[in-house]
């Protein structure tokens, strides 16, 4: 049923807490505010936000160090890109029956996802099902689509041995986990003993995992050699590699002839370093996959949450309240985080 507008009670208020960004420049600059509740115009719903995604895109748009292909935020803002929650009114055309829907939508540049109330269009909406938790969901809304684009890429078998630095992270523990649900044997490395349980915890978290995890600290250099006696002779055929800087290159190293290496990201601050030599020594198929143009989003997005519906993947959260947003932000500029980042408004 298309309705003129369907709002719910909103307690009389007609305001809410949300992180405002006023300038740009460090965490700081994240404050909790008492803004006015947004109404959902045309094509649009308001969600009543049970967690919102926390994202290391979030953190260059906020520094205003974001790539020239994503448009320069107007300030003030309310940073935020990944929420779940429940619908608690729909603008005019859309169905009303939405309301009171557990749903989770990646809202794109508009933002606004670190609120207690935030607008999506209702076409960007995905259904929860039962089992499937608020954080779980916003977990996997974006940066399991991107772990989606990365496994399409990397064609992972169960004779494959994977390497996957920083395996603690958001989209990290869902690569080892698809890994692992594949069969393959998955050298997950981490950053620090702090991170060890939630890496030896991916192989429980994930409910089809079938492949053998070998967990290792990546702060002790003797990492390689380790890697090499538990392998006992098999070298690792595919690296998947988010981190950079000396640890993605000591994995690039360990590859065997004929590796594969799927370029994610560098959160180590430094790029991984290769150049043609490496690729001929051993016949290495080098893969870029993100910042292709990708159509298909909402595809990506719906593979995503099946991987999580089935039990592939039960991506590892690091909760932290709405007003700590600055805390947050610091955790991952830091790689203190451990899984995803996710912010929870307090109920009221």
């Amino acid at each position: 049923m298309s309705v003129d507008a369907v709002i719910t009670d909103d307690g009389g208020s007609g305001t809410m807490r949300a992180i405002v960004q006023r300038e740009f420049g460090a965490s700081e600059v994240l404050r909790i505010e008492e803004v006015a509740l947004p109404v959902p115009a045309e094509g649009e719903v308001r969600v009543r936000v049970a967690a919102a995604g926390v994202h290391a895109v979030d953190i260059d748009i906020r520094r205003e160090a974001a790539p020239p292909s994503m448009p320069r935020p107007v300030l003030p803002m309310t940073p935020g890109r990944e929420i779940a929650g429940i619908v608690d009114a729909v603008g005019p055309g859309v169905d009303a029956g939405l309301v009171g829907e557990r749903v989770v939508a990646h809202v794109g540049f508009r933002s606004g996802g670190y609120a207690e109330f935030a607008l999506a269009v209702a076409s960007a909406l995905h259904p929860l099902v039962d089992g499937v938790t608020f954080s779980q969901a916003v977990a996997t809304i974006g940066t399991g689509r991107t772990a989606q684009l990365v496994w399409d890429a990397a064609q992972i078998r169960s004779t494959d041995v994977v390497v996957v630095p920083g395996a603690s992270g958001g989209l990290g523990s869902q690569l080892v986990q698809l890994a692992l649900s594949a069969g393959a044997t998955v050298v997950a490395l981490y950053g620090g003993a702090a991170k060890r349980d939630v890496v030896e915890n991916l192989a429980r978290g994930g409910k089809r995992a079938r492949g053998r995890l070998l967990p290792l600290d990546a702060t002790d250099e003797s990492w390689p050699a380790r890697m090499a006696r538990l392998l006992d002779g098999q070298q690792p055929s595919v690296l998947l590699d988010g981190v950079g800087g000396a640890t993605g290159r000591a994995a690039l190293e360990s590859l065997g002839r004929g590796g594969r290496v799927v370029i994610i990201g560098w959160s180590s601050g430094e790029v991984l370093r290769l150049d043609t030599d490496d690729i001929v020594r051993a016949s290495l198929t080098v893969t870029v996959p993100l910042g292709r143009p990708v159509a298909e989003l909402r595809a990506l997005e719906t593979g995503a949450l099946a991987a999580l519906a089935e039990g592939r993947t039960s991506p590892p959260v690091d909760e932290y309240p709405l007003e700590d947003a600055a805390a947050a932000h610091d955790a991952i500029e830091q790689r203190r985080q451990q899984g995803k980042v996710v912010l929870i408004p307090a109920p009221r």
